[in-house]
């Protein structure tokens, strides 16, 4: 893979010294917006100059959020030429619970959602955390390079403690910005897709790899330093009007079915007013169930807003069923082929183990070439 021609300048200035002030986060977001336009410019002339990371922990199966905000934007970068890399983040399920609870199944869940949505094994190496020894090794000699201070002030890392209602924070929670860190730079990915908030963790891996290569590698470009694709945010609420999320049960997973999808949408949330229209400020709950259905069925939500009219919640809650279950049938169908068939889903799990694996033996050989640890 050969980096892409664009000016490695920091996004915001990653050993800047405070990342919390609004006018360091307002000039973070604005330089990410630029340079991710010049990207996408980059994208359409030349997709095989960059790399992917992403992923998600295994914690429960996706749902409709996850499709709409992320999974339907790395099926459109594998189908242009993106080189992409697609992490099921087992170890980091533990950074803030006890049980890391049935990961067997959900990593398999986690595997056929990837593939019904049309992720391509043999395009996309898929890999899980805890397979790759080498990659996790890396956060020996990263750990190296940042102060306890740069990750305590992490805003993942600072809402997660605050959270916890006093109970101590456990060091993998400390250093969870790190372990990120590894996993964008054990394959040398140039290109990390990611949402306004996560720019600090991206942020701080560019100070790693750039700090490597200066205190280990003799100036000597050993890790590129990831550009954020910054994607526009898609923050598709659950049916109680509440963030989806697996824990609050409000969502609309990929694995449900057309009439349990309809169930759910009956119990969401709406108002009094019977004339539907498209306000994102003043009727979130109905902008939401109008944005949901404009984004499955390629309309425009005031449009669809005019179309029911005095139809009140019954028929908006009937046309997002509609559309979701239009938008989400092909990938149900593949999807229950896939479960039928678990000995596939182990192949591609081991398949793109023994390739991450590859990748992550030959990035620590170079970084202990590097430190000078090699005695045979």
């Amino acid at each position: 893979m050969t980096s892409a021609a664009l000016p490695d300048d920091d996004i915001l200035g990653a050993d800047a010294p405070e990342l919390t002030s609004q006018e360091a986060v307002d000039r973070s977001l604005t330089t990410a917006q630029t340079r991710s336009a010049e990207i996408e410019r980059a994208l359409a002339k030349d997709a095989g100059r960059f790399r992917v990371l992403t992923g998600d922990r295994p914690t429960g199966r996706l749902h409709l959020g996850h499709y709409l905000g992320t999974l339907a934007n790395r099926v459109r970068l594998q189908d242009a030429g993106v080189e992409t890399v697609l992490l099921i983040a087992d170890y980091q399920v533990i950074t803030d619970r006890d049980d890391a609870g049935p990961l067997v199944e959900r990593v398999r869940d986690l595997t056929a959602d990837y593939l019904a949505a049309g992720i391509d094994p043999e395009r996309t190496t898929i890999f899980t955390h805890s397979a790759i020894p080498a990659l996790n090794q890396l956060m020996l000699p990263f750990l190296s390079l940042v102060t306890d201070s740069e990750l305590r002030r992490n805003p993942t890392v600072k809402a997660e403690n605050e959270a916890a209602g006093g109970r101590p924070m456990s060091g993998l929670l400390l250093t969870y910005p790190v372990h990120q860190a590894a996993d964008i730079l054990f394959c040398k990915a140039n290109l990390v897709p990611v949402g306004k908030d996560q720019l600090p963790h991206l942020e701080l891996t560019r100070a790693i790899a750039r700090r490597f290569n200066e205190r280990y590698a003799g100036g000597r470009s050993v890790f590129p330093a990831p550009d954020a694709l910054l994607s526009e945010a898609v923050n598709v609420l659950g049916v109680d009007g509440q963030k989806m999320s697996k824990s609050k049960r409000n969502t609309v997973d990929i694995a449900m079915s057309e009439d349990e999808t309809a169930k759910q949408f009956k119990r969401a949330v709406t108002d009094s007013d019977r004339h539907i229209t498209y306000d994102p400020v003043n009727r979130p709950e109905v902008a939401n169930l109008l944005m949901i259905a404009a984004l499955c069925s390629g309309g425009d939500p005031a449009v669809l807003a005019e179309e029911i009219g005095d139809g009140g919640g019954a028929s908006l809650k009937r046309v997002v069923t509609e559309a979701v279950n239009e938008r989400l049938r092909p990938i149900r169908v593949r999807r229950r082929e896939l479960e039928a068939d678990p000995a596939h889903l182990q192949r591609v799990l081991a398949d793109g183990n023994a390739r991450a694996n590859e990748i992550a033996e030959a990035t620590l050989a170079e970084v202990r070439e590097a430190m000078g640890m090699i005695y045979t």
